[in-house]
């Protein structure tokens, strides 16, 4: 893989050097370069060359410095990873470049088998920051806790607008809740507890991916699925049949006290609101859904008893045909003024 490096710096001839040092390594297309005489240019040519992924500068350069340079690349390119090159290589100077987020600092006059050891530690350190993005874009469950400095990373400006917008979105939201762990978790070591615990999420996990769910959290013992797009419902419904199922067949837990997992299932389907929520300030953001639909999903969720799945009258209308469902009747669920019918779906 090639990468480009932009070196930012006053010294013309600089350019001719790197060239000549260089040459093996463009000629072979490891590595190329693209070349700024000052700030302002530098930000011009990362513009004009988005692929650029890292960025030599000194510090002493006419119209916009070094270290303004970083503070800017922060703001705008912060895959973008800088090593400073100056003869300027006092600790104070070294401080306020690594503060504003150089990746590394070499002085002048530059031995270039330092230098060559910097340029391949923050290719690996930025390759691993692309797969790592990669990954976020490509595991919807990783949309959990995305907040603003995050999107920012996100290559692709597409992506980062889809992920920032807040939108009113029809879907169904589901909540699975392991009954009972409590009890686990007041008789049981801590690494026996979360080993169980993390091996029924796996479990629940593996059920609502196969259907196109998203996790958008897990709560305590508990999981918040969303479904989104076509056939939603059904596929929330198929998930959590298969997720019953799978927990069901699992043997009594070596624990202390006797313990068959058992699941309830609260699912409610409509009109949510889609979003970035949380504190901006402390820097925790849960991209998620809110409104009536989800609360009613919680609150059936939480009426469930083990090993049922519980559905309002509306979405019970629209599945009945798909699904054999039983009339539980009426219920009357937290903070909500109207009793609300509700359906067991048994298969």
């Amino acid at each position: 893989m090639m990468t480009k490096i932009l070196i930012a710096d006053d010294e013309t001839d600089l350019e001719i050097l790197i060239k000549q040092k260089y040459r093996q390594k463009i000629r072979e297309q490891v590595y190329t370069f693209v070349f700024a005489t000052n700030g302002t240019e530098a930000l011009r040519v990362i513009d004009e060359n988005p692929d650029v992924d890292i960025v030599l500068s000194d510090i002493n350069m006419p119209e916009m410095d070094g270290l303004t340079l970083l503070t800017k690349l922060g703001e705008t390119h912060p895959l973008v990873k800088s090593v400073m090159v100056s003869a300027y290589g006092d600790m104070d100077n070294i401080r306020t470049a690594m503060n504003r987020g150089a990746f590394d600092f070499v002085t002048k006059p530059v031995n270039f088998v330092d230098l060559e050891t910097t340029i391949e530690k923050t290719i690996l350190h930025v390759n691993q920051l692309k797969e790592t993005i990669k990954a976020i874009k490509e595991n919807n469950i990783l949309k959990m806790y995305v907040d603003h400095n995050v999107l920012n990373f996100m290559s692709g400006r597409e992506y980062e607008a889809s992920l920032s917008a807040n939108e009113t979105v029809q879907a169904t939201v589901a909540f699975i809740d392991i009954c009972s762990f409590t009890s686990i978790s007041e008789s049981e070591s801590p690494d026996n507890v979360v080993s169980l615990l993390n091996q029924y999420f796996d479990i629940i996990v593996k059920e609502i991916i196969a259907q196109g769910g998203i996790i958008d959290k897990f709560i305590g013992d508990c999981v918040m699925a969303v479904f989104k797009g076509e056939y939603h419902l059904d596929r929330a419904i198929e998930a959590s049949l298969a997720i019953r199922n799978s927990i069901e067949a699992l043997p009594q837990a070596a624990s202390k006290i006797e313990f068959h997992p058992k699941v309830s299932i609260g699912i409610n389907s409509g009109e949510m609101v889609s979003g970035n929520i949380g504190s901006k300030s402390l820097k925790r953001l849960d991209y998620t859904v809110i409104g009536d639909t989800v609360n009613v999903a919680q609150r059936l969720q939480a009426s469930a008893e083990k090993g049922q799945i519980l559905i309002d009258e509306d979405a019970y209308k629209k599945v009945f045909q798909s699904f054999n469902c039983n009339l539980i009747g009426p219920k009357n669920l937290k903070n909500k003024q109207a009793e609300i019918v509700v359906y067991e779906v048994l298969n």
